[in-house]
């Protein structure tokens, strides 16, 4: 009880003199979270007072007034510990291995002890810096919307989804669906295999490169796998005059009732508790985004990753950060948006990179800047797994990348191509077919810093006005 009451007097402190920084890694699915965190780590817990080469336009780190950095015991002891370890062994496999994907809620505490510069130096020489960073799968951000919208609302949103290839992929779950008798009394059976079937239609969209898939459990369950609390589905065939006469006349055991239980206890419960639990009480934010995977799938997978974006910015608190926040209503006074993969590009194509990125999120993005907010965009590679080499052709000289492609695991240079440096038209999307290779991460040896494209430029947006 004591520790405990210690624990969050500690933390108090801390906060009212500015000494910790909450930061929220987001992104939508396979944006890269994992891989940004282990390095943003490796990054840091390399640098010395000696020579720091890694991280050039990272200025509290060139300049030397980072003495070092540490990871310490984090305090929420409820949660996993983040697993940087596993993560670094993954690359230094033979041959080197991507971390795995985000499964669960996971968190880290780093401790960066730095010198202390201007007329704060002449009271305390050093002081320490605080990071707390959590990691979480991607798919259940995308559940965050859901805490403003009853079971009709959401059927609404889902059928105004139901476009192109989501219509065709939803035609089974959503025929079994249409007969069912809602004002029957419940098979909790029945429910079950539609639920089961709705779930695989959620996974074949995620498969097509679609992003906003809801709800998020459903496809990465954790805990919760097999509970009833997700075996609910939408119902996206009834008109205004049904969900009305629904309303009126089904009785609390039918289906319609069962159903919309179900996603009540899902909103309030799940999708509430983890919201309270990791995304009140942030001070910074970076938003990944892999642009380049839904280029190459389609149109409508491109403008599904710009719908999940979009929905990113309504659950998050934002504001300057003054002392009466940072004790008790912390928010965030500093985002940057991130496009990942920089590497799958050549150099010369990173400035469309980060247009694309800024026209994804504009709309978002205004409201940030509206509240005041300190925003950046920037491209990078967190963890890189090509090299940019010259290659002549003809008599012309051309920039290429060379690297192991990932779905044949060969040793290749290619030239991957131009980025849009706008949203695509749909003139474009018709004349153009994008083919943006993956790549397999370079090999690591065991004391070797992460290489890595341009993460230095995001530590001194995140960190450099605390270290100055």
């Amino acid at each position: 009880m004591f520790t405990s009451i210690q624990r969050e007097v500690n933390q108090f402190i801390n906060r009212g003199l500015d000494r910790t920084l909450r930061i929220a890694v987001t992104g939508l699915s396979q944006s890269g979270k994992t891989a940004f965190i282990t390095s943003l780590i490796n990054q840091l817990i390399n640098i010395d007072n000696v020579t720091n080469g890694h991280l050039p336009l990272f200025e509290a780190a060139r300049q030397q007034r980072i003495v070092g950095v540490k990871r310490i015991p984090q305090i929420n002891l409820n949660i996993p510990r983040f697993d940087y370890e596993a993560n670094l062994n993954s690359l230094m496999a033979s041959p080197p291995q991507w971390p795995q994907s985000t499964r669960g809620v996971s968190e880290t505490r780093l401790a960066v002890r730095y010198h202390n510069s201007g007329l704060f130096s002449h009271i305390k020489e050093k002081s320490t810096l605080y990071l707390d960073i959590f990691d979480y799968p991607g798919e259940w951000l995308l559940d965050l919307p859901l805490l403003n919208l009853n079971y009709q609302q959401w059927s609404l949103e889902q059928q105004n989804l139901r476009q192109g290839l989501r219509a065709e992929l939803a035609q089974a779950w959503l025929e079994k669906a249409k007969k069912l008798d809602l004002t029957a009394m419940a098979d909790e059976d029945i429910l079950a295999q539609i639920a089961k079937d709705y779930t695989a239609y959620l996974q074949a969209c995620k498969e097509q490169g679609l992003h906003f898939i809801q709800p998020g459990r459903f496809v990465l369950p954790a805990e919760l796998e097999g509970a009833p609390v997700l075996q609910f589905f939408p119902l996206l065939h009834l008109a205004e005059k049904d969900w009305k006469k629904l309303k009126e006349e089904a009785k609390p055991n039918s289906y319609f009732a069962i159903l919309n239980q179900r996603y009540d206890y899902y909103k309030n419960k799940v999708v509430k508790g983890f919201y309270e639990n990791y995304f009140v009480h942030f001070d910074r934010q970076l938003i990944l985004a892999d642009c380049l995977t839904p280029i190459n799938h389609s149109r409508q997978a491109f403008q599904d990753m710009q719908e999940g974006l979009q929905q990113l910015f309504k659950n998050f608190h934002y504001g300057k950060r003054r002392l009466i926040n940072r004790l008790f209503y912390p928010r965030i006074d500093k985002l940057m948006f991130i496009a990942t993969k920089a590497d799958h590009i050549t150099s010369d194509q990173i400035p469309n990179l980060v247009s694309l990125m800024r026209q994804l999120v504009q709309d978002g993005g205004r409201h940030v800047a509206f509240e005041g907010i300190e925003t950046g965009f920037t491209a990078i590679a967190a963890i890189r797994a090509t090299k940019q080499v010259l290659v002549e052709q003809e008599g012309k000289t051309f920039k290429a990348l060379q690297g192991i492609r990932s779905k044949d695991k060969r040793q290749v240079t290619v030239y991957p191509g131009s980025v849009p440096s706008r949203l695509p038209s749909t003139d474009f999307w018709q004349q153009q077919k994008f083919d943006f290779d993956q790549f397999e991460p370079q090999p690591l040896e065991s004391g070797e810093i992460i290489p890595h494209l341009r993460m230095d430029s995001v530590l001194q947006f995140l960190l450099g006005d605390k270290l100055a």
